[in-house]
């Protein structure tokens, strides 16, 4: 019995586009809540969220039982953390700040068992292997990770095509929040200037073949980035929702008033 398969690698490779959703509150309760309304893939945010290896394995184990498939961003691009988020089960991963094709070559040897990479082996130990009841686990996990690659600078921008071009990247995802940061535009992602470079390095992903993804709480951008060829696009956040509704339900009850727009907003 080999691996499982990854569903959403699938989809990519099909040229399916994938919705998704951010989670960042570290609940399995609200992972398991956004995990039946139907979105494609769910990001299990450790970058930015406050999660540890316990509470992400039990966010995958409440979105296990759904048709959503879990994405986990770690919170670096380092082996140990990486070799802990698969051995827990997690099967496509999302790294922040990648710069380089030597970085992609180094992300993708850290998620690849040998002679093709350096993850640890420890699959009878790990709740991806069912707990070493796949017995061909080990010799077909290789193929089922999703390497997605957070391009979120202008270095990363400027370095496109040779980070698509590392074999093993499945996809390339920008980061518009931290982007603006770089090109002096922090807090402002919507700014035409970032909203220019983020057009241009989607285009540029998609013309190397690669999935080519994004964030925006933005409906009308996730919608104009899904007609421009954009793979796997999240269109909210956990936090920005509840934060929204909470904030709109007081304001409607107090005085009527409409909640503030979240155009132009990342999260």
């Amino acid at each position: 019995m080999p691996a499982p398969t990854n569903t959403f690698k699938a989809a990519l490779k099909a040229g399916r586009t994938q919705i998704g959703l951010w989670l960042a509150l570290a609940s399995p309760y609200v992972a398991e809540v956004c995990a039946g309304t139907g979105y494609d893939w769910l990001l299990i945010d450790a970058e930015h969220g406050p999660n540890d290896i316990p509470l992400l394995a039990a966010q995958l184990q409440a979105v296990a039982a759904s048709a959503s498939h879990p994405v986990v961003r770690v919170p670096v691009g380092e082996a140990w953390i990486i070799k802990q988020v698969l051995d827990i089960g997690a099967q496509t991963l999302l790294i922040p700040m990648v710069e380089t094709a030597e970085q992609a070559r180094a992300l993708v040897r850290a998620t690849r068992y040998a002679p093709d990479g350096m993850r640890g082996v420890g699959a009878a130990l790990a709740r991806a292997s069912a707990y070493n009841r796949i017995p061909d686990y080990l010799q077909t996990a290789n193929e089922q990770v999703c390497l997605l690659l957070q391009v979120e600078s202008r270095a990363g921008l400027a370095a496109i095509e040779e980070i698509a071009a590392v074999d093993g990247v499945d996809g390339i995802f920008i980061g518009p929040a931290d982007l603006a940061a770089d090109m002096g535009f922090l807090g402002n992602p919507g700014a035409a200037e970032v909203q220019a470079r983020v057009r241009e390095g989607l285009q540029r992903i998609i013309d190397t073949g690669r999935a080519a993804g994004i964030l925006t709480a933005d409906q009308d951008l996730a919608k104009s980035y899904v007609d421009m060829g954009a793979s796997f696009v999240a269109i909210g956040s956990d936090v920005g929702l509840l934060a929204g509704s909470t904030t709109q339900l007081l304001a409607q009850f107090r005085s009527g008033s409409q909640a503030q727009s979240t155009r132009g907003s990342v999260y």
